[in-house]
């Protein structure tokens, strides 16, 4: 599964408390491989808003091009349970699907 972490600039800021970091780092735990595209730290965000429907970071972009975006404290707990899927585009809802990082 190809994900990108959509994510701020500051991929060197690394406090636990960072909604960024906070996901980042439980993909890496995961050994979940992912590609880091850094979006801006203000305005408006456009692309961000065409994809997830508001302005905030962090969000996944999976292979097929839909995306996850809940908090980040949701996404890192989702992450840690192997429950990682694109929303579904009828529902809205994340689909459980294990994730072991292989």
């Amino acid at each position: 599964m190809a994900i990108k972490l959509h994510r701020c600039r500051n991929i060197w800021f690394k406090p636990r408390g960072h909604p960024c970091w906070r996901v980042q780092r439980e993909l890496d735990a995961k050994g979940i491989e992912y590609e880091v595209v850094k979006e801006p730290w203000f305005g408006k965000r456009e692309r961000v808003q065409q994809m997830t429907g508001q302005r905030k970071l962090p969000f996944l972009e999976f292979e097929d091009g839909t995306v996850l975006r809940e908090e980040s404290k949701d996404l890192a707990a989702r992450i840690r349970r192997g429950e990682l899927r694109p929303q579904s585009a009828s529902t809205g809802q994340g689909l459980p699907e294990p994730v072991d990082g292989t």
